[in-house]
């Protein structure tokens, strides 16, 4: 009897909780926050974009070569691509619990968010082409969306950054001061406007083989910028950079004084960007790499320009090992790189980009603006990066003979004047030679920064022209890749709108990282 009257009440007990708590309640975990401010997720959306130097991005771009393989190698070993569908799942909810928490449409997250959802779909299809867009980001309400072609990919990402803009400017009209968790700059609005609309002077110049397409209209759209500065602001000097900054802490430089004995000695430059430098007898040259030990060994001085010598990125590694052991190469600056852990910012998106981005577009025709202007602003503001001045500038080289190393400084005089004096620096005009004179600077001034840029912009206009094209220190059989495997997620989820996409973009069932892009064509 007794017993009987302990299940009685157990049995009550049940039922009592039965009644007041369902399944997914139970199974709802109090320790994991069911919701995040919209700052935090903004916070970690910006940490997510951030592209870093001294990778094999950068390798790619050809800034520089490795000479050892376990430490890398110089190939285009590439095949699928990531993507930034998660970062854009965290786009969606920063919206959701921007517009949760102030109860409006327009905020700052929201008006952000569709700058994101531009730089993220452009990051994507340039990788890859063709993406599920229009009916991507539903969760479980569609898990095979069908894809978008690339030229609407491009034309919606365009129309997010017309309504990005158009948002900050209500927003600050408004003085709305309400945007936190910003790690590039600062909260300010502003300032986010001019990355919001230099980021679209980028994204039109990467379709200038689409500018005879009338629904694109993409000299129409430039020159709607450079002609309305007052609706669309852009940047004005390196102040307004979006730059992404290093402390000795949490987020040290990629390269620095903890792996100086690991790979200081496996890392040199590499001819593409060294031999622009040579070329115009360039100071940008002293700042980012050393003299060879052979050179030296010959009697040539440190800051003789003929003491300067890269790598080819289409060398076998075997030989550029040897050479690279012989002291035949330049080695990185590593007093520059390797002293302390924030030698410098690394750009995301940038001021001295759009200076070359503007003149190109003048030299295309799509605007009045003066090319040779914009050319020579972003020359100067290229080597201003360095701290580069007319008159007497220092610089720190590492002199190496064998195992010994000293430091010393230098004296280098400038003079910006006579340095664009050179008929291989002046602008040429708005002509193929002037085309190519500012997409080599161009070059130049993506060094370790705006990711991959360098070599997008290569993969469209040819320049510069002294870009390894292939051989069997870059793999891919000698050919350098034109774009990226969709992942492997892709044919798995995804198959028939995959197949389909690929059929329909390069005429085959099977796709290559050699195919090209409608970008491109």
């Amino acid at each position: 009897m007794k017993i009987n009257k302990i299940y009685f009440i157990f049995a009550i007990a049940a039922l009592s909780m039965s009644s007041c708590q369902t399944f997914q309640e139970l199974e709802t975990n109090p320790n994991v926050p069911a919701s995040s401010p919209a700052n935090l997720v903004f916070n970690g959306i910006l940490n997510s974009m951030t592209e870093r130097p001294w990778g094999k991005d950068t390798r790619w771009n050809q800034f520089y070569t490795i000479n050892y393989n376990y430490y890398g190698n110089n190939e285009y070993d590439w095949t699928t691509s990531g993507t930034y569908f998660d970062a854009l799942k965290n786009v969606v909810k920063m919206e959701e619990e921007a517009k949760k928490s102030t109860g409006k449409d327009l905020n700052p997250y929201a008006a952000l968010g569709k700058f994101f959802k531009a730089y993220f779909f452009v990051w994507m299809t340039q990788r890859l082409g063709d993406l599920p867009m229009n009916e991507a980001l539903k969760g479980t309400e569609n898990t095979s969306p069908k894809y978008n072609t690339q030229k609407e990919i491009y034309a919606q990402a365009l129309k997010w950054l017309d309504e990005s803009n158009d948002d900050l400017t209500k927003l600050i009209a408004a003085g709305d001061i309400s945007l936190q968790g910003d790690i590039y700059l600062s909260n300010n609005l502003r300032a986010w406007q001019k990355v919001v609309n230099t980021f679209k002077l980028r994204v039109l110049v990467s379709l200038s083989k689409k500018e005879s397409d009338a629904e694109l209209n993409i000299k129409g759209k430039f020159a709607e910028v450079i002609n309305n500065p007052a609706k669309y602001p852009i940047m004005t000097g390196m102040a307004d950079n979006m730059a992404y900054k290093y402390n000795a802490t949490y987020n040290k430089y990629p390269i620095n004084p903890d792996n100086f004995g690991f790979d200081a000695t496996r890392q040199q430059m590499s001819t593409t960007n060294i031999d622009l430098l040579k070329a115009t007898q360039d100071p940008r040259l002293f700042y980012i790499a050393e003299p060879a030990e052979a050179q030296l060994k010959k009697g040539l001085a440190q800051t003789d320009f003929a003491a300067f010598v890269g790598a080819n990125p289409a060398e076998s590694l075997d030989d550029m090992s040897t050479k690279a052991l012989a002291g035949q190469y330049s080695y990185i600056n590593r007093n520059r790189y390797y002293k302390n852990y924030s030698p410098e910012a690394t750009i995301q998106i940038g001021y001295i980009e759009m200076c070359f981005n503007i003149a190109e577009a003048a030299n295309r025709g799509w605007v009045t603006a003066n090319a040779e202007d914009w050319y020579t602003k972003g020359i100067q503001a290229s080597q201003g990066f360095f701290e580069i001045k007319n008159g007497e500038n220092s610089v720190v080289l590492e002199t190496r003979n064998g195992a010994n190393a000293s430091l010393a400084s230098y004296t280098i005089k400038f003079n910006f004047a006579d340095f664009y004096a050179q008929p291989s620096v002046k602008y040429a005009g708005n002509n193929a030679k002037g085309l190519e004179q500012i997409n080599n600077q161009k070059y130049l001034g993506f060094f370790m920064n705006s990711g991959m840029e360098a070599f997008y912009n290569w993969r469209r206009t040819g320049f510069p022209a002294n870009f390894a094209k292939g051989g069997p220190g870059t793999g891919n059989s000698g050919v350098i890749p034109r774009r990226w495997l969709y992942p492997n997620s892709e044919r798995i989820y995804n198959e028939a709108n995959y197949k389909t996409a690929v059929q329909a973009q390069f005429g085959k069932a099977t796709e290559s990282i050699n195919d090209e892009l409608w970008l491109l064509k």
